[in-house]
């Protein structure tokens, strides 16, 4: 069947001027002069924290324009080679305008999902907690499998992880990690995949081998920022300094240089064994516990909006996602129906169209939500 090039190029055109009317070039543009700016000034470095915040978002400002503009230039290169291959007749010339055809629509809608992620944290890198669930051994085999698959995923895109704590189980995985996502947007895009996920297969731990089903919870949360302003009291909290352990509790450290802290008011622990020294462990294991009280300000002040809507697909601590393994093969997304055989690939940390349906999916009961108000 011939492809009708005038309309997947008009469709692609209307969906890539769309992309440019939330991106705002023109915005983007001053913002990239001004941190340009900051730049260039001799002092720059003189705050790290501060240098390395500009030089990220210049970065990220920068490459996003760059991928704008450059989905438009292909744009015009394919609506130029399919008029040359028409007029001419080449076979050759639209077979290639069909390839680029299918490469420039999945490129410019993977970057229409991200147009989506407006949320008040979106832009945030990520704090992402996985913990063993219902199943005891299997749990903790699947938490580890999950760990492994975001790590996965974030090193297929490039995006630097910091694994904070990791908490190993007696005899096989892991009861809990703690890891985050040095990536703009890595908290809007990984905010989907929070919730329970479910393993069912003939559990490696079983000697009857009998089919098992075990649980394992995905948290994520936006990491703080300076201009959030949460303050902790020195008397809310309980630090409880550790030896770090590693698989099967063999000591790593020489000195007790894991820290665990407790913010007395709401019961949050958090704990940090993956740096060097004492003093570094309590710095990170403090930025993940701003995320999670920066998080559970958010919930309330949304507490009274949540309320008034439907539970069902709003609720995040529903179970959200299958993994089965036996009798068939299939990961399937219990919200959105996206479904995959490879199950193979998921694990290996293949899941950006889970990923990409979890964000339109959650866009559109907003939207629902908000009609309905």
């Amino acid at each position: 069947m011939a492809v009708d090039f005038a309309s997947s190029l008009a469709t692609l055109d209307h969906s890539l001027s769309s992309i440019e009317k939330v991106v705002d070039p023109d915005s983007k543009a001053e913002e990239i002069a001004d941190l340009e700016q900051q730049v260039a000034a001799p002092d720059l470095w003189d705050d790290q924290e501060n240098a390395q915040r500009v030089t990220s978002r210049l970065s990220h400002l920068q490459n996003e324009l760059n991928r704008v503009s450059a989905l438009r230039s292909r744009l015009d290169d394919l609506g130029v080679l399919v008029e040359l291959g028409t007029e001419e007749n080449d076979a050759d010339s639209l077979a290639e305008a069909e390839r680029e055809l299918g490469k420039l629509t999945k490129d410019i809608e993977a970057l229409e999902v991200r147009t989506l992620l407006s949320g008040e944290y979106d832009e945030r890198e990520a704090v992402v907690t996985i913990r063993a669930e219902a199943g005891g051994v299997d749990a903790s085999d699947f938490a580890e499998r999950l760990l492994r698959m975001y790590l996965r995923w974030a090193e297929r895109h490039g995006y630097p992880t910091e694994v904070y704590d990791i908490s190993y189980a007696e005899e096989a995985g892991i009861k809990s990690a703690t890891f985050t996502v040095k990536a703009p947007f890595a908290y809007g895009t990984l905010s989907v995949e929070q919730g329970t996920h479910r393993l069912v297969r003939i559990s490696p731990f079983d000697n009857q081998g009998r089919r098992q089903t075990s649980f394992a919870g995905v948290d994520v949360l936006p990491v703080t920022e300076e201009a959030d302003h949460i303050d902790i009291p020195e008397a809310d909290l309980r630090i409880d300094v550790f030896r770090s352990s590693g698989p099967g509790g063999q000591s790593v450290n020489t000195t007790d240089s894991a820290v665990r802290i407790t913010h007395l008011p709401t019961g949050v622990v958090v704990s940090c064994q993956n740096e060097k020294s004492q003093l570094q462990n309590k710095v990170a294991a403090m930025r993940v516990l701003q995320s999670r009280l920066l998080e559970k300000a958010r919930e309330e002040r949304e507490a009274e909006l949540n309320a008034l809507k439907s539970d069902g697909a709003g609720s995040w601590g529903a179970q959200m996602r299958s993994y089965v393994l036996h009798p068939y093969q299939m990961v399937k997304d219990l919200r959105t129906e996206q479904e995959t055989g490879n199950t193979d690939a998921v694990f290996d940390g293949e899941i950006d169209p889970f990923i990409d349906a979890g964000i339109r999916w959650r866009k559109r009961t907003e939207t629902e939500a908000e009609a309905n108000a």
